[in-house]
């Protein structure tokens, strides 16, 4: 077995146990049971005793039913059902016969002989099936109405400004920038002139958080390195070292995206 199977079958067991239902369930079986006195524990122990007796003895076997379960389950994946259903049940049921044999030896000092044994199993069989309705109502209570399956978070599709660049200049942007008839693209993988109008550019730079900071420039805010004033106006330093004027106007634009102190 590898050490995963161990850890995944103690990490099962410990949600079971975090969880406030198991508690509520396995303390309500083991009060109903002490209350009741079956299989003559009414005679042997006085209402504390069997209080004490039954709750320990319901929350270990549940607990060992629960352990074992989770810790057989993975191995017996890909094979038939029913197969699958006898074998995992009959490793809880002699994890069960273990712990309620070393509870009442501990207890009465009892342990039963060969002639003993059919009462001694039908007892254990009221148990573990009493324990069982318990697993199952807590976990229908643990696991709530059926949700989707969970799906991996989509990839954002990258801006389509990019695929104008070359492959390898294909990086996050920076900032764009008019020379002439020209955009000059930068991203964090280099730069390329595309002939275009800054304004169409723009509309390609798809979610990526940024404005346009001057008549001649945008500005990808998540790449600003740094900013400073320079009188009226102020300077953006990004992560490449360039540095993207912004014009009187929009100061207070790149102020409310935090990039200026206020």
């Amino acid at each position: 077995m590898s050490d995963e199977q161990p850890q995944s079958a103690l990490r099962e067991w410990r949600a079971h146990f975090s969880h406030p239902v198991t508690w509520v369930i396995t303390g309500g079986i083991g009060l109903i049971l002490a209350l009741a006195g079956p299989f003559g524990t009414d005679r042997l122990l006085s209402l504390p005793g069997r209080m004490a007796y039954w709750l320990v003895l319901v929350v270990a076997t549940y607990a060992a039913g629960v352990l074992v379960s989770a810790a057989v389950r993975r191995r017996l994946a890909g094979m038939p059902t029913v197969a699958a259903v006898l074998i995992e049940a009959l490793a809880i049921g002699t994890a069960i016969c273990g712990v309620v044999l070393g509870q009442n030896a501990l207890v009465f000092g009892w342990v039963p002989d060969a002639s003993e044994m059919p009462e001694f199993l039908g007892t254990l069989f009221s148990i573990a099936l009493i324990v069982t309705g318990g697993l199952h109502v807590a976990a229908r209570h643990r696991s709530g109405p059926p949700v989707e399956a969970i799906r991996p978070p989509e990839t954002p599709a990258p801006p389509p400004i990019l695929e104008r660049l070359p492959l390898d200049k294909r990086g996050a942007l920076l900032a764009l920038s008019v020379e002439d008839h020209y955009v000059r693209v930068q991203t964090t993988r280099g730069e390329e002139l595309i002939l275009m109008r800054l304004s169409d550019a723009i509309r390609e730079v798809g979610d990526t958080p940024g404005a346009r900071v001057h008549r001649s420039h945008w500005a990808a805010f998540g790449q600003v390195k740094a900013a400073r004033r320079e009188g009226d106006r102020a300077i953006l330093t990004m992560t490449n070292g360039t540095e993207v004027p912004v014009s009187r106007t929009n100061v207070t634009r790149i102020r409310e995206a935090g990039l200026l102190p206020r």
